[in-house]
């Protein structure tokens, strides 16, 4: 199904061009290679020199306006990567499909699936700005790093020798009107439970459990919305049951990516037939008092069981199962900690993120967040620490920096300045608690000054996300405005 239509008649109709085109090739984190490919083709086209690093990355050189020579470089950085997620019914392919774009009023958005304006829009805004024979500029040079998404694996491996800037407009964010100046570093905690199978008798019957119709969302953007986790609610569920009812637990899944709030997870059990209406009348109410917990911050939020027809031989040891699921409800999950230095913005947090059954064990990842070091690795141990009841092993990954604010910024000045000239209101400048390229690039590059702005949009790493098509195109007029201002 074709959706052109949904940009046909958008007042900057070349920048949404691009966007289409960018929605049109699979890109998940890993997989890279088509985007890529795209891009260079364009940067051959408008015959832009460039550079493609050892990981991946690739950075574009366009020359300045004519008489414009003498201003800074400066660089526009995203990433080519997208979170792939979509609604249970959809049948669509991640790897092969493209996306489906709605118009929906001052919104896009994508058929039952993330759209990936986090961070297609981005390299969009580059590529009609580069392309635009009117726009007045000095040198720029494009960074557009891969797999941002799970890791910022770009970023770290950016070969840094490639980069002549030493100013960084990052295209990252998500607040019209909002210039980030620091962001929180991050960390990875991954967990093995051994399962300790034994054989279930025959007579036992299967259920399956599944806490869905949650709105899920950016675990660094929208973990300040007390939504619930899918993960965290099926372990609540578990637990009632396991106060009145023995059960071996089969399968656990919930989650798709470490930093996305999970909005589905599914529990398979098997207890004794005895105990079945009483399965469904726990769970009933566990549903109550979730929707009644969550009614604001998660409204649609849904528990249910269904008798399943599955056929399985093993299962993990009641008591086992017992630990397994006081593991998950001690595991952290949610804001710990806010800011003591910028109003409203979290600290420390946690992401409960994924749990997938293995043939001998029971993987757990959980991704934290801290603007504080010493706090990002103490919210990890304790994760860590939680699972020591189930026996499990577990490992602290992928840690990267935070980035300090810089309240001397010139760049954030400049832009501040050019915002409020160009628009007639006053620019924001603090710090945001999602994950950013620039803390990374700037300990790369020495000397790096770097601001992250972008169009208004919504529900990112969600199938809510939706980007706000007139802010966007306030965003592309600005970014002109500020590069003839930055000296």
């Amino acid at each position: 199904m074709s959706s052109k239509k949904a940009i046909e008649g958008l007042q900057m109709q070349k920048l949404w061009n691009y966007f289409y085109d960018i929605t049109q090739i699979p890109r998940e984190s890993g997989n890279e290679e088509a985007i890529r490919a795209y891009l260079i083709e364009y940067a051959e086209k408008h015959s832009f020199t460039y550079h493609v690093d050892s990981v991946g990355n690739l950075v574009i050189k366009v020359p300045a306006t004519k008489g414009m020579e003498s201003l800074p470089m400066v660089a526009l950085q995203g990433h080519m990567d997208m979170v792939c997620v979509k609604e249970e019914e959809s049948d669509h392919n991640f790897e092969t499909d493209p996306l489906v774009l709605v118009r929906d009023g001052d919104y896009l958005k994508a058929d039952k699936t993330s759209l990936g304006a986090d961070n297609g829009i981005a390299i969009a805004l580059m590529l009609d700005l580069f392309s635009d024979t009117e726009a007045q500029h000095g040198p720029l040079e494009a960074i557009i790093t891969v797999e941002e998404e799970t890791g910022l694996t770009g970023a770290f491996g950016l070969d840094a020798s490639l980069v002549q800037s030493r100013y960084m407009l990052n295209l990252d964010s998500e607040e019209e009107g909002v210039f980030y100046i620091g962001c929180a570093g991050g960390v990875e905690t991954d967990v093995l439970i051994p399962r300790y199978t034994e054989d279930i008798d025959s007579s036992l019957s299967l259920y399956t459990i599944v806490v869905d119709g949650l709105l899920g969302g950016h675990s660094g953007a929208e973990i300040h919305t007390q939504r619930a986790n899918a993960i965290t609610s099926l372990a609540r569920t578990l637990y009632r049951v396991m106060e009145e009812c023995e059960f071996h637990l089969v399968r656990l899944e919930g989650g798709t990516k470490r930093n996305v709030i999970p909005s589905v997870a599914r529990a398979t059990i098997a207890l004794s037939k005895q105990d079945a209406p009483r399965l469904e009348g726990i769970v009933q109410r566990v549903e109550k008092t979730l929707q009644k917990e969550f009614a604001l911050a998660d409204p649609d939020i849904s528990v249910r069981c269904i008798a399943s027809e599955e056929e399985v031989s093993k299962g993990s040891s009641v008591s086992h199962s017992n630990n397994i699921i006081k593991a998950l409800l001690l595991a952290p999950h949610g804001v710990h900690r806010m800011s003591d230095t910028i109003e409203g913005m979290v600290e420390t947090s946690s992401n409960l993120a994924i749990i997938e059954t293995k043939e001998d064990s029971i993987s757990v990842i959980s991704s934290h967040r801290s603007a504080v070091e010493s706090a990002r690795d103490y919210i990890a141990n304790i994760s860590l620490m939680a699972f020591d009841i189930a026996d499990a092993q577990g490992e602290i990954v992928g840690a990267y920096p935070a980035w300090t604010p810089n309240p001397h910024s010139a760049l954030a000045q400049m832009c501040a300045a050019s915002w409020e000239k160009a628009m007639g209101s006053k620019a924001r400048i603090t710090a945001i608690h999602a994950g950013l390229e620039c803390g990374i690039i700037n300990s790369l590059v020495d000397g790096m000054d770097s601001v992250s702005f972008g169009p208004s949009m919504e529900g990112v790493h969600s199938t809510q996300e939706r980007l706000s098509i007139s802010s966007t195109e306030r965003i592309a007029l600005f970014l002109r405005s500020l590069l003839t201002q930055i000296q």
